[in-house]
């Protein structure tokens, strides 16, 4: 039997690439990873959120193939890499699999929107695709959560942690603002306009400004990320693409700052349609 299975990490782990190149090492706590196989496999049936799944190259044995199973059928996101990424997350013995835990759990699209409607209300909702910074999606959260965004779409894979680094950095939003997690972002997208819902990429690609676009109904905004902007495919599909106007020298801004820029142009609109 072995000793590590069924045991979540007991103390802070070292992050051993950030000892070698002297920077200061990132630690682990207890309660973000469960390693081991069999012990990812029960996170997993008990229905424990799981941010992502860490799975090493070339092990095929039966044990992992239950894990597989059970990864296929609820749809936890998985990255198979080299032993070397497992061992900088821990030393112990992982089996080859550590799962990283989410601090919230997440919430169904549809649900949000079906409510808001049958409150009478107008649904807002912001689509984040591929933004993995855990600083800028945290800022961006805690905006959103104080504009009363009602909900935050991310994809399930390609997007920043939701561990204790992003709610500090949202001052706690993320404890209130639901978060949905979607395995195609094309799909909620299609979802969104099919309920009704103007979806607005932001995007410099455009000659549209932000303010002569019609926000004041139901509304998602998509935000992409810093290096690539909003995908191809959702430019396609939105609505209508704005972008913000700039008038200095550097002409881009950091995305949690577009992002709060357009919600609340998009509040100041809906206050006004009211």
């Amino acid at each position: 039997m072995v000793q590590s299975e069924g045991l979540m990490e007991k103390r802070e782990s070292k992050d051993l690439k950030g000892q070698k190149y002297g920077r200061k090492p990132k630690k682990i706590s207890s309660d973000e990873i469960v390693f081991g196989i069999r012990a990812v496999i029960e996170a997993i049936k008990a229905g424990r959120e799981i941010d992502k799944l860490l799975i090493q190259k070339g092990i095929n044995n039966e044990l992992m193939s239950e894990l597989f199973k059970e990864v296929k059928h609820y749809g936890v996101p998985y990255a198979k890499v080299p032993l070397e990424k497992l061992n900088r997350v821990t030393r112990k013995n992982h089996q080859g699999a550590i799962a990283f835990l989410s601090s919230i759990q997440y919430a169904s699209l549809d649900n949000i929107v079906t409510e808001c409607y049958m409150k009478g209300g107008s649904p807002f909702v912001l689509v984040l695709d591929r933004i993995t910074d855990v600083r800028n999606f945290g800022a961006i959260a805690r905006t959103a959560e104080c504009a009363g965004v009602d909900a935050i779409v991310v994809p399930a894979r390609e997007s920043s942690r939701i561990g204790p680094d992003a709610m500090k950095t949202s001052a706690g939003a993320l404890n209130h603002i639901p978060i949905c997690r979607a395995d195609d972002l094309k799909e909620a997208v299609d979802y969104l306009q099919g309920s009704g819902m103007m979806v607005v990429a932001a995007t410099e690609k455009t000659d549209t400004q932000v303010y002569d676009v019609d926000l004041g109904g139901p509304l998602a905004i998509i935000m992409g990320s810093e290096e690539n902007g909003v995908s191809k495919e959702l430019l396609e599909m939105a609505s209508e693409r704005a972008k913000l106007p700039m008038h200095g020298k550097v002409a881009s801004l950091n995305v949690s700052v577009a992002a709060g820029a357009f919600i609340f142009e998009a509040l100041r609109q809906r206050a006004l349609a009211e």
